[in-house]
């Protein structure tokens, strides 16, 4: 775009077109350090399309309007485009011209941004065990912290992966001494960090919600992950599928002069939240429904939900729309859609699951409806008579008063 006001004008007017509900282009994000699981649908042709040097691509990342810091980026790698009468624009210049209306009167005199962002996240086996910075420790380097959050959807995850464990936190008893000799022997091999952890095994139609300063080692199933509009990290393990791993993405979000001290660099670890004894019952999270309705022909269910040191960050629900049917769906703020199974309408607006995408290619799965349309309700088409239309949907902060609480699962009872 040329001008603010030109972007304005195309924002609105898309807006407008489509009854608050903006259309979005898929969003394509490269990892140098990791091997693409291939179940994002993008077509195999097209996995090295920002060049082998960049790594291929094992990431979509839906709505956001957060940069990816990755070396040698695009100037806009990790931001969404909206289409509107074939004019692009990207989600960020919408939401600051239109940031009310988008985001919402509250969020926007809070934030004056979409503060979050979610993805797909796919990658053929473990990543490196790391933490995201707490707010605190993010701001040494003009950085916000990353609490995210996890979801496994079953319709992405025909294929598990060649290790679907994820290491979370540290054993009981785990000393600062214990990390400190793994991180001094980063440049003999596997430094062991692992040795000090637990895998926890991953099964589809589940998640985890993971604050700052907590090690993980996420495993290979494809993952939605809802998280704070961030992308700050600290790698602890040298060595993965006997692949070494770069210290420069140990110290990377740290600032200059400690990157070689050893003790501020294992004071990144939440100590007390890492070796928690009850870690998977205070962040293993369960779908909860919504509400009973699986009789009017659609179920919505909490995927994931919880507070972070007593905060909600964001959060995200699945909604499943069964064949020829269809309803209208009342939230209290914005939020970032993609379509995992089936085809119908969101509003005005077509939507589908594709099989496959080239890169580049425009498709009808993703879609962010602002605060204006999801208060007064969204109405969700199913056309097909044979399968379920099924979405996910995330939201920022302090949207909702009945968000669950982690454990809650174990008090509901599951319906679909």
């Amino acid at each position: 775009m040329s001008t603010l006001t030109s972007v304005n004008r195309l924002a609105r007017h898309a807006l407008e077109a489509g009854e608050g509900i903006l259309r979005l282009a898929p969003t394509w994000v490269p990892r140098s350090y990791l091997v693409p699981g291939r179940r994002l649908k993008l077509d195999a042709r097209d996995l090295y399309a920002y060049g082998a040097h960049r790594g291929g691509i094992d990431e979509r990342w839906i709505a956001s309007t957060t940069f990816a810091m990755n070396e040698n980026r695009t100037p806009d790698e990790g931001l969404s485009y909206a289409v509107a009468d074939g004019q692009h624009f990207t989600l960020k210049e919408a939401i600051e011209s239109e940031g009310p209306r988008m985001v919402g009167p509250a969020m926007w005199e809070t934030y004056h941004r979409w503060p979050v962002y979610s993805k797909f996240f796919d990658n053929l086996g473990p990543i490196p065990h790391h933490l995201h910075q707490s707010e605190e420790q993010a701001k040494l380097v003009g950085r916000e912290g990353k609490p995210e959050g996890y979801y496994f959807p079953p319709q992405l995850n025909g294929t598990s992966g060649n290790f679907p464990h994820t290491y979370f936190g540290l054993e009981p008893g785990t000393t600062k001494d214990d990390i400190r000799q793994c991180l001094a022997r980063w440049n003999e091999g596997d430094n062991g960090v692992l040795d000090f952890s637990k895998a926890y095994r991953l099964k589809p139609g589940t998640g985890w919600l993971v604050p700052t300063r907590v090690l993980h080692a996420p495993g290979s199933l494809l993952t939605y992950e809802p998280q704070w509009s961030s992308d700050v990290l600290s790698i602890f393990q040298s060595m993965v599928d006997e692949r070494p791993v770069k210290r420069e993405l140990l110290v990377q979000d740290v600032p200059r002069e400690k990157y070689d001290d050893l003790d501020f660099l294992v004071d990144l670890v939440d100590w007390s939240r890492n070796t928690d004894p009850n870690f998977k019952n205070n962040h293993y999270i369960e779908p909860i429904p919504v509400n009973d309705s699986a009789s009017a022909g659609h179920i919505d269910k909490w995927v994931v939900y919880g507070r972070i040191d007593g905060k909600q960050r964001f959060s995200a629900k699945e909604l499943t729309v069964m064949p020829g049917a269809q309803c209208t769906i009342r939230d209290d703020g914005a939020y970032g859609l993609i379509v995992t199974q089936g085809h119908g309408a969101i509003g005005k607006l077509s939507i589908e699951s594709p099989a496959l995408i080239r890169f580049g290619q425009m498709t009808e799965d993703e879609v962010f409806v602002s605060y204006e349309a999801a208060t007064s309700g969204v109405t969700f088409e199913n056309h097909s008579q044979t399968d379920p239309l099924v979405t996910l949907r995330y939201f920022g902060p302090d949207v909702h008063s009945d968000m669950p609480h982690v454990g809650d699962h174990e008090h509901s009872t599951m319906i679909g």
